[in-house]
């Protein structure tokens, strides 16, 4: 094969045109999902359960739009004629059911006592037309609408769009839930396998369909409150806008940075190795391997979540890697043999290192496939992913830059730059002459590293990706801390056999127990809007002139309310059959210190200080699902990290047939590693979906370096100076891969989207870590424990 790329340069390299090319269209179906619920594992307990807490209550899907005059009054004439005409045009979306406002939810509280048959359309403000002082003290100190269409200080009001459900999707969607719970409890047969697998393929193009639709609909809102902005500040609020923002500014990223990042490699290259086929030839390559991958995870169906959002940005580490290399031993080869023809230059330098290739893309495998140890799916699905880029840039590098370079005519011997070369001198002489210096600073650097790792801390916080200084942190901020959160939390109450009524209405003790559980958590940081039965009660008494109903008028007012009205204020909230209650409520994932661990604990010790048994509460919906994930993935962080270890130890000892080096080769990947996750534990950089990937980043990273290296240093450890040999020859592959991506990928700390930032700052000190330890630590090590002999230790 190796002879056909050389040979036959123009056919190969049709092929890989025409591979691109038919990648390429494939690339269509490539989809880019940043929705939130891409980060939870569709088979893990707590997702289920949330999933049939959600089907059991039936809250409805809602987006905010929020309207802050600028220079009038919320409860004025001119704010009531703009929320009205955006109302309408909101109304005219094709999958919004109704849009609520202040100008038409029931003002139940303007009754004159308890009555049958109420039309709630009788006490909205566009019927009772009340003047903006008293629908003002309306919503001031509401129990259901403050903090949901209009903010405490009464300085901005909600439109609240509230979406027609799908009920095929929904049909099918109570299936799938159904049989996966039963999947995890008990296991499936064949045919109930085969009957989930049938009714997945069924929904996937729904939920597909779904998500391009809230994408499109975010758009159209966005356009529509335009001409409203001269009067206000309008901001947007809700998952689906979080979904869609994250979409757009990763897309945003991958177009702006990808570009820049192209343009700054491309600009090193031609600084390095000054030649104008060293840009080009590595372009091509690195073209080629990003266009094949994305349309292989097209035709995989293999999306990008926020979690794998930076594969093009590693695919491009990982060809680059390889070609520098290559380029490195060819102009080696060059300087040696000046006379050899061309293609005999390119085979004998594709000879020499298709087995360190190999053998590191292997191992970058292992590293990146430590992912799959997580258990969480979309973690997974990263590590496939890298797993296939990484076979790709392989063969895009060993087959396509062979048959590009054949193309070219034999390259002029050129001398090495000066300062590169006194760079690779000293590290060099470092190693050889302060190798004691160099293991001690070595170990001192892992302490230290060490102990950063116990100040690493979970959180998760999706408002906080985005730049504070940008306009989509401001809207997210503003409407999560005025209207009463972001993330979604519900606890499910069982009542007590002897709590239970006879009647759809609750007895006295369970809604006590209710206001205890309710209030309590209404004092915890961080908890926003809290909506419940609660609420409704509330409400009644402010109708009952201020006084509390007792069991049987409660049960009165519930049944004469409207339907609609009925569902809304109670259906949402209590599951007469199953005699459950829902508590709604949104944290603030903005607030400044929030410890969302903290939280959820203080959250289920005040159900044991309330003396409620653990059978009978239930946490659920996204707060718990993220958190569940984040604390199962940083435990498994260690168990993972010393599996892979263990693991390239093992590789290292069969591919060097030497245990010695083996255990040499393992300690620049574990120093990498270590460093990456200190610094970020020194620095409180927080563990979450997107830099929990970090460690597998670097280790990949170091791993690639250690095999080059050490696959040179047997090579020449029967010659003279095989340390100096080495040095001379890999050690410029290093250096140059080095700069060229942390150069590259520096640029990311411009990024709005903090996730790009950490991960080009990060992954720029992997990549520095992994150069200096395999060009000092490493060759200090081996010149001090592996010396020149016959025969490598077996």
């Amino acid at each position: 094969m190796l002879k056909f790329c050389v040979k036959h340069p123009v056919a190969m390299l049709l092929f890989f045109l025409g591979a691109t090319a038919f990648f390429g269209w494939q690339s269509q179906k490539f989809e880019i999902n940043a929705s939130a619920d891409t980060l939870i594992a569709d088979g893990n307990r707590h997702f289920l359960e949330s999933q049939q807490v959600t089907q059991r209550f039936a809250p409805e899907e809602f987006l905010l739009v929020v309207y802050k005059p600028k220079d009038h009054a919320l409860f004025s004439a001119k704010s009531f004629n703009d929320i009205q005409a955006l109302a309408d045009d909101l109304q005219t979306l094709e999958r919004v059911s109704t849009v609520r406002t202040i100008l038409n939810v029931p003002l139940l509280s303007k009754m004159k006592g308890l009555s049958a048959n109420i039309d709630p359309a009788e006490f909205s403000q566009t019927a009772l037309q009340l003047s903006p002082d008293e629908l003002a003290e309306v919503f001031r100190g509401h129990p259901v609408y403050e903090g949901l269409i209009v903010d405490k200080s009464q300085s901005a009001a909600a439109l609240q769009l509230l979406f027609k459900p799908n009920r095929q999707l929904q049909a099918l969607e109570e299936k799938i839930t159904e049989l996966k719970m039963r999947r995890l409890n008990n296991g499936l047969d064949d045919e109930q396998r085969a009957e989930l697998e049938r009714l997945e393929s069924q929904a996937e193009p729904l939920l597909s369909e779904l998500r391009e639709t809230r994408n499109r609909e975010v758009e159209s809102i966005i356009e529509r409150i335009k001409p409203y902005e001269k009067n206000a500040d309008i901001y947007l609020g809700g998952i689906q806008v979080l979904g869609y923002e994250l979409v757009k500014i990763i897309k945003n990223d991958l177009l702006v940075f990808g570009a820049a990042i192209a343009a700054t490699v491309c600009l090193v290259l031609l600084l390095l190795f000054r030649s104008l086929r060293w840009v080009l030839i590595p372009a091509l390559c690195c073209f080629c391997s990003v266009t094949m991958t994305v349309g292989l995870f097209g035709l995989l169906s293999l999306k990008a979540t926020v979690i794998s959002s930076s594969f093009i940005a590693l695919q491009l580490i990982l060809t680059l890697a390889i070609v520098i290399h290559l380029i490195v031993q060819y102009r080696e080869d060059l300087r040696e043999n000046p006379e050899m023809e061309q293609r005999k230059l390119i085979l004998l330098s594709l000879r020499r290192k298709i087995a360190p290739c190999f053998y590191a893309g292997l191992t970058t495998s292992v590293g990146f496939g430590s992912l799959l140890l997580s258990g969480i799916e979309p973690v997974i699905a990263f590590g496939w992913m890298m797993v296939v880029a990484m076979l790709v840039s392989i063969a895009c590098s060993l087959l396509l830059l062979p048959a590009a370079h054949s193309l070219f005519e034999r390259e002029q011997i050129r001398e090495r730059n000066s300062i590169f070369r006194w760079l690779i001198n000293n590290c060099q002489r470092s190693a050889q002459h302060h190798g004691r210096t160099l293991i001690t600073g070595s170990l001192l650097l892992s302490a230290a590293a060490i102990s950063g790792l116990f100040l690493l801390n979970v959180e998760n916080s999706f408002i906080n990706y985005f730049d504070k200084d940008t306009r989509v942190h401001r809207e997210l901020s503003y409407v999560d801390q005025e209207f009463g959160g972001s993330t979604p939390l519900d606890i499910v109450y069982d009542i007590p056999p002897a709590q239970q009524a006879k009647l759809p209405a609750l007895s006295a003790n369970t809604v006590q127990t209710l206001q205890k559980i309710q209030h309590r958590l209404e004092q915890h940081k961080g908890v926003g809007t809290t909506l419940s039965v609660v609420n409704f009660t509330e409400l009644a008494k402010q109708i009952n002139d201020g006084k509390p109903l007792t069991e049987y008028e409660l049960t009165a007012l519930y049944w004469s309310l409207d339907e609609a009205v009925r569902k809304d204020l109670v259906g949402s909230f209590f599951d007469p059959d199953r005699q459950q209650l829902r508590i709604s409520t949104r944290i603030k994932d903005s607030t400044e210190g929030l410890n969302r661990k903290a939280l959820k604990a203080g959250i289920e010790n005040d159900f044991r200080e309330l003396g409620i048994a653990p059978s009978e509460i239930q946490l659920s919906n996204l707060f718990i699902l993220y958190q569940d994930m984040l604390e199962r993935l940083f435990s498994s962080q260690i168990l993972t990290l010393a599996v892979v270890f263990a693991v390239l130890c093992l590789m290292f000892g069969i591919i060097f047939r030497s245990l010695r080096i083996a255990l040499i080769a393992i300690l620049p990947n574990i120093l990498s590693a270590l460093t990456v996750l200190g610094s970020m534990g020194w620095l409180g950089v927080p563990l979450d979906f997107m830099t929990i990937t970090i460690a597998a980043i670097a280790i990949g990273i170091a791993v690639d370096d250690t095999i080059h290296y050490i696959h040179r240093y047997q090579a020449e450890l029967n010659q003279d100076d095989p340390l100096a040999r080495t040095h001379n020859a890999v050690g410029y592959a290093l250096l140059y891969t080095s700069l060229i991506v942390m150069c590259g990928f520096s640029l990311l700390a411009f990024s709005d989207f903090t996730p790009s930032v950490m991960f080009g700052i990060f992954t720029s000190l992997a990549m520095a870590i992994a150069m200096l330890s395999n060009l000092t630590l490493l060759p200090a090590l081996l010149d001090r424990y592996v010396k020149p002999r016959n025969e490598v230790d077996r």
